[in-house]
């Protein structure tokens, strides 16, 4: 029985947020646990990413970076969200619990719900918009915005909810001339060039073995991730 368009997108969404979640708990053990600095750790995952993307683009003819205007912006708009999302969203991982992160995370849809009501003119019944306020709520139980116990990284979370609202949109907008590989290897080759610009920086260390197995681990999610989530 063939699956609906509904239910490929949610099982393709599922697939891809199911590999972003152990790509974070790997970063949060290379970066926290054992210390790597984070835009080396992001930059060399990305190097690791960026090979296998490009092989299964070939492989699947799937590499076409020649493209309608209109599709050059929404994956430029993309790219950028995917690089400020990145970047925001490591950092708060290193500096916070990943459970509360997670949690704040799960505003997504409602962010992305609301934006496309307000951007993209998609209709919300009163219903959907009591229970994203509802949401909204909860979340600022997490993020606790009072003198006493607010976190400022709880915030730079909510800015990375902002980023991969402005990605997941600019995502809505591309055609299907554009294919899944080639996006993909957009995202990651930008936030590789970002975290190697940044790295040097915050300088290099020689990482151990069991940190790059971390890293290689984070990786073979994100291609999984970075292929399933375009394809939504």
């Amino acid at each position: 029985m063939p699956l609906s368009d509904n239910l490929r997108g949610a099982l393709y969404m599922t697939i891809a947020m199911a590999a972003f979640t152990i790509n974070d708990g790997l970063m949060k053990a290379a970066t926290s646990t054992l210390h790597l600095p984070l835009w080396q750790a992001i930059a060399t995952r990305g190097l690791l990413t960026l090979g296998p993307l490009i092989l299964i683009g070939r492989m699947t003819g799937g590499i076409r970076f020649r493209m309608p205007r209109r599709d050059a912006v929404a994956v430029g708009l993309r790219s950028i969200g995917e690089v400020a999302s990145t970047l925001t969203f490591l950092a708060a991982l290193v500096h916070m619990p990943l459970a509360n992160l997670s949690a704040i995370m799960q505003s997504l849809p409602l962010a992305v719900t609301l934006a496309a009501w307000v951007f993209l003119k998609e209709p919300v019944g009163w219903r959907r918009l009591l229970a994203i306020c509802v949401g909204f709520g909860g979340v600022m139980l997490i993020v606790r915005p009072g003198p006493d116990g607010f976190d400022h990284w709880s915030l730079v979370a909510l800015v990375s909810v902002a980023f991969v609202v402005l990605r997941d949109l600019s995502t809505r907008q591309l055609t299907k001339a554009v294919p899944s590989s080639t996006v993909a290897i957009a995202a990651s080759a930008s936030v590789t060039v970002t975290a190697l610009v940044l790295s040097l920086i915050e300088g290099w260390v020689m990482p151990s073995a069991g940190q790059m197995a971390l890293l290689a681990g984070a990786a073979a999610s994100l291609v999984v991730g970075y292929n399933y989530v375009v394809m939504v």
